[in-house]
């Protein structure tokens, strides 16, 4: 609450430099609020009487905007890459993607690998289970196993997390 929104009859109040003032009654301090051409702020409604404070509340808000946004410059956010593989791959093919599944490690996001079974390959999901541990194994100097493989339909997925550090 600010200004005119203060139903208090008395509040404790704080200069704009963090001095402490006392309690003085909610007209007194709006009139200071006025002098200084600052805005009386409720900073502590919870407590009696309550806290207010002399301050610039549009400057206030402004730093406080540019601090968020700044915030969010500075946030990674970690995407989810998928690497697709099959129970009965070639070597080379094999090695194509896990250099690939590396580099998205390296760069920091997380990696899905899944291993899709089509016809017949649903009996020997093992193979699958098989292709997907050999892999973690392949990069496991840049990863870690976030979640173990698990069928999902018709699919094995295994999720793999950048090592910290």
């Amino acid at each position: 609450m600010i200004n005119e929104e203060i139903r208090e009859r008395e509040v404790r109040l704080i200069d704009e430099d963090g001095t402490q003032i006392g309690i003085v009654p909610t007209q007194n301090a709006m009139n200071m609020a006025i002098d200084k051409n600052l805005d009386l702020v409720m900073i502590a409604p919870g407590s009696k009487p309550p806290v207010c404070k002399l301050m610039d509340y549009s400057k206030y808000q402004f730093d406080q905007k540019k601090k968020e946004k700044e915030a969010r410059k500075k946030q990674k956010t970690m995407e989810v890459k998928e690497v697709r593989l099959s129970p009965n791959i070639g070597d080379h093919d094999f090695e194509v993607k896990r250099k690939n599944a590396q580099k998205f490690l390296e760069e920091g996001n997380k990696v899905k690998v899944s291993v899709r079974f089509r016809g017949r390959e649903m009996t020997h999901t093992e193979l699958g289970r098989d292709v997907l541990l050999k892999f973690a194994e392949g990069i496991s100097d840049v990863s870690t196993v976030d979640k173990p493989a698990k069928m999902e339909g018709r699919s094995m997925v295994m999720f793999l997390a950048p090592k910290r550090g």
